[in-house]
């Protein structure tokens, strides 16, 4: 039976539903499944976003069936997967575990007779839904990190070179005379904060004007020392994590105040708070990040594979074989465990063979070397 089939008529030729007459019963009372799943969610105070996704990839489930969750199958949990891992553009396995994690969440759902659903079904329909989803036909999580492999950090080199290519876009258009400039040198700035937080796109594109703080023992960095970021990654059920990323490299001051004190102020801002304002007085898009990221690094010839999220990565390596702490790290880019954050790290082999010099030379070098040693 399709989404928009009838079933055979009940007693007096229609499927009620309570007091009210179906005219597409299968599609209306998915619809209907999908409402109380959505209250579910809502009450267990998962994010608005998250509940939206969910069950945005359901109905994609569904679409592709072309049948209602009570006549869904295993099977047909693993013909969709098959086509969404084939093709010129298969979908990572992350975000076919996310798809697959949906549907079965939503089967647990209707199952639980707690709500009823299986009850209905059988009364309205003569059969009800299933779990479709088992551990033979998902995807199991089986490591902490599944970014593509050719994913990494910028070497200085690369982040220098992009830093530099943006900056003289900005500097040709501003001399020439063209319009649109500013919105350049908003990117540019955007980028480089991205690069000196360490932030996640999201963090970064809804930063305020006021998310940046002094910091007493950072007095060099100003009123950029702190970068308060309030839109951290929740942990489900609970409200974005915030906490306070400290400023690190000197150039972090002069780069953002200059944007803050000269460029800003030229967009028409409606909301004064707003950090990155676009032409049209909203925050700047995700997808528009995405996007002049690409085309700058296609027009440099980077590695394709390179997206913004690497910048941070960049931020944790560069970091990491600088010198500083790695609890020091793992607290600035807000991990919980300090091995999320060595999934980050790429650090060269040049840091790598200066770390292995200072063990060699602490290990093997005689005591009457060792200024103030004795035998």
């Amino acid at each position: 039976m399709g989404l928009n089939d009838e079933p055979p008529p009940l007693s007096g030729g229609v499927l009620p539903l309570g007091n009210v007459s179906l005219l597409r019963p299968a599609e209306q009372f998915f619809d209907e499944m999908l409402a109380g799943w959505t209250t579910q969610q809502t009450s267990r105070m998962l994010a608005a976003q998250t509940i939206k996704t969910r069950a945005s990839q359901v109905r994609r489930f569904a679409d592709f069936c072309n049948t209602p969750p009570w006549e869904w199958s295993p099977a047909d949990v693993e013909e969709w997967t098959t086509s969404l891992v084939s093709g010129p553009r298969p979908l990572a396995v992350s975000t076919v575990r996310a798809y697959q994690n949906a549907v079965a969440l939503f089967c647990d759902y209707l199952i639980d007779h707690r709500y009823g659903w299986v009850d209905r079904c059988v009364d309205l329909f003569g059969t009800h839904p299933t779990q479709v989803c088992h551990e033979w036909n998902t995807v199991i999580h089986t490591s902490d990190h599944e970014a593509r492999p050719a994913v990494r950090p910028l070497c200085r080199a690369e982040l220098q070179a992009f830093f530099d290519y943006a900056d003289d876009l900005v500097d040709r258009a501003r001399s020439s005379g063209r319009k649109g400039w500013q919105t350049l040198f908003r990117d540019a700035t955007l980028f480089k904060t991205i690069y000196a937080f360490g932030l996640r796109r999201r963090k970064a594109a809804m930063l305020d004007l006021h998310d940046f703080t002094r910091n007493p023992q950072g007095w060099e960095f100003g009123r950029f020392g702190v970068c308060n970021v309030r839109w951290g990654k929740a942990m489900k059920g609970s409200p974005p994590r915030r906490r306070a990323v400290l400023a690190v490299f000197d150039w972090t001051r002069p780069v953002i105040e200059e944007y803050v004190t000269e460029v800003r102020p030229r967009f028409d801002i409606a909301n004064e708070s707003i950090l990155w304002p676009t032409e049209r007085q909203t925050r700047i898009r995700l997808e528009h990040i995405d996007d002049r990221f690409a085309d700058w690094r296609d027009d440099l010839g980077l590695d394709p594979v390179l997206h913004p999220h690497c910048l941070r990565h960049s931020y944790v390596t560069h970091l990491i074989e600088d010198g500083f702490d790695p609890l020091f790290v793992q607290q600035q880019v807000g991990h919980r465990w300090g091995s999320t954050t060595a999934l980050y790290t790429g650090v060269s082999g040049d840091y790598r063979n200066r770390t292995l010099r200072r063990a060699l030379d602490a290990a093997f070098t005689p005591p009457e070397a060792i200024e103030g040693g004795s035998r």
